[in-house]
């Protein structure tokens, strides 16, 4: 194909394959993310795993994810983004394949450790592409398509996973999961340009992007770190309110992402393969909540009401909503257990519109650091979560305080963006 022959007479639309790249690679990324959950209850009765222990092992991600998130900043801000998420993504799906020849809990300890490194600049990496190709008035809704990833193919692809552990065992869970994300790959490298070096945007496009306020050059690409940058970046707070809410709703996210199929198996009595199809509701519930929290934002913006309401609004409304999840512990209905989840989950998709306003807030030129601050702070939740659960589960034999636990994190996070995000708007430093 010659580029010179395109018509440009009307704008392109590559923005919208870049972003279906990462909608695709999210998808990949939390299925190999979220794998270690469905067969949870196999690997506990192997090798004679207690709750605690299995907590410990769901965390594993993320310690390393956080322990990775400043250096992968810094590596994407570098290198920039077709570089680091393609090396990145190679990376945890070899290692997600490698897990299949584990041989003991310690092994399989370690190889976890190391896929939650190679996917710490996954979604600071999915921001800067946002904020690099769509303008102010569309990140909402580009935004959401990245958190959409999150629970769409949660839903589609778990009972998948399901059936082959059901029916083939655990291994085979991360050979097929592992396979896909290096497949993806080899398209990623294949397809994925920066607005600066697109071959099929025309001129049009990247002058629409760029007036309404995309970032298309490549002026954080190739910047050295700088510590007094940082300092300055963390005496916001701005940085600070999103970095406590978004831990908030990562809670109850990584309480569907580990504990969610035991819970389901162990509190609900249900077997593996009904436990995977229960499952899809509550995700694809919370996938339409990130679209309506995404568009919703957009919506107030497009009728003039300011972005500083407009972005906090479906965050704040969406992490009161989540605390429904407590009402789980009150019936004895399994078919009312699962709507009640499905709202909550859908709420918690709401508010994982907290991307866009980091798309907001970030310096121009540390859109990756800001990125990676704040996911570092996220997946402290990944941490805390599920060896708080696996503590309350051993102690108590069950799931009841650890709903509640969900539901008070959400409400602390709904603080943090009411009171102390501040002002959404783009801060500065040299």
């Amino acid at each position: 194909m010659k580029f010179e022959t395109i018509d440009t007479s009307q704008r392109t639309r590559a923005r919208w394959l870049m972003l279906g790249m990462v909608f695709i690679g999210t998808i990949v990324n939390y299925l190999d993310r979220s794998n270690m959950s469905i067969v949870a209850p196999l690997i506990s009765k192997e090798y004679g795993v207690s709750p605690v222990a299995m907590g410990f092992m769901f965390s594993a991600f993320s310690w390393a994810y956080a322990a990775a998130t400043l250096p992968g900043g810094y590596l994407l801000d570098r290198f920039g983004t077709r570089i680091t998420y393609g090396l990145c993504l190679t990376g945890w799906s070899l290692l997600t394949v490698l897990q299949a020849f584990a041989g003991g809990f310690a092994s399989l300890f370690g190889m976890r450790l190391g896929v939650g490194a190679a996917e710490a600049p996954a979604f600071p990496a999915n921001n800067k592409l946002v904020t690099a190709w769509f303008p102010q008035k569309e990140r909402g809704v580009a935004g959401s398509v990245c958190s959409m990833g999150i629970y769409v193919g949660t839903a589609l692809l778990t009972p998948c996973m399901f059936w082959i552990a059901s029916h083939y065992g655990w291994r085979e869970v991360f050979l097929v999961s592992g396979g896909i994300g290096l497949v993806w790959a080899l398209v990623w490298f294949k397809v994925y340009r920066d607005p600066a070096d697109s071959k099929i945007a025309n001129p049009e496009e990247l002058a629409y992007i760029r007036e309404g306020g995309a970032l298309v050059t490549r002026t954080a690409k190739g910047e050295p770190f700088r510590w007094d940058q940082f300092r300055k970046l963390m005496t916001y707070r701005q940085v600070w309110g999103v970095c406590i809410g978004k831990l908030a709703a990562t809670t109850t996210l990584y309480f569907f992402l580990t504990w969610f199929p035991t819970y389901l198996v162990q509190q609900r009595g249900m077997s593996m393969l009904n436990a995977g199809f229960a499952s899809i509701g509550p995700y694809l519930a919370a996938a339409v909540g990130v679209m309506f929290g995404g568009w919703w934002g957009d919506w107030m913006i497009k009728r003039g009401i300011s972005v500083n309401v407009a972005r906090k609004a479906p965050m704040v409304i969406g992490l009161i909503a989540t605390g429904s999840i407590v009402l789980a512990n009150y019936t004895d209905s399994n078919a009312l257990v699962i709507a009640i989840l499905s709202f909550a989950f859908f709420a918690q998709g709401m508010s994982s519109t907290n991307w866009v306003v980091i798309a907001e807030i970030a310096p121009r030129n540390l859109v990756g650091m800001t990125g990676s601050v704040i996911s570092f702070a996220s997946n402290l939740a990944g941490i805390i979560t599920p060896i708080t659960i696996g503590y309350i589960v051993q102690r108590t034999g069950s799931f009841e305080w650890a709903l509640g636990f969900c539901a008070i994190v959400a409400l602390i996070g709904a603080f943090s963006y009411t009171f102390i995000l501040g002002k959404v708007e783009r801060l500065v430093i040299d």
